[in-house]
């Protein structure tokens, strides 16, 4: 894989992330439980980082990315994934912002397994901790909500 194939990928990347925020943001706005308007300000605030990371390898030239051009990541294979709304039911929402995280979990495990720069995939491997923590947030909401009765 070449290397501005890699940038696409950042690029998909910050797309994603700025997908995420919008949708956390106006879920944020939409809830009326405090601790959940909470919680998804929280992770807009935290998708808005990740941007700003993902756009600052974008500013470097191409050849300062250090990845190993071998292996193919092969984001064409990924299935789609419907567009986050806030006009979702809330069960909906949940279960495709879980996806959404899953995604961004394995994408950037997968960019840090091809990083051939230590501190860069420390970023990456950092970014995938945060992501799996996202969903995991996520996934104990959704579980509550969907199984009421647990309680």
């Amino acid at each position: 894989m070449k290397v501005e194939d890699y940038k696409k990928i950042v690029e998909l990347a910050i797309a994603r992330e700025v997908e995420s925020y919008s949708f956390y943001r106006g879920a944020a706005d939409k809830v009326k439980d405090v601790n959940l308007k909470k919680m998804f300000t929280e992770l807009a605030g935290e998708e808005t980082k990740h941007r700003e990371f993902l756009q600052g390898l974008l500013a470097k030239p191409v050849k300062s990315l250090h990845f190993d051009t071998n292996k193919d990541y092969k984001v064409a294979d990924a299935m789609p994934t419907p567009p986050l709304t806030t006009d979702l039911k809330p069960l909906d929402g949940m279960v495709i912002a879980i996806k959404k995280e899953l995604e961004a979990m394995q994408m950037y495990t997968q960019l840090a397994k091809l990083s051939t720069d230590a501190e860069q995939k420390k970023l990456f491997t950092d970014l995938a901790t945060m992501e799996k923590g996202h969903k995991a947030r996520l996934e104990d909401i959704y579980t509550n909500m969907a199984f009421p009765e647990v309680w």
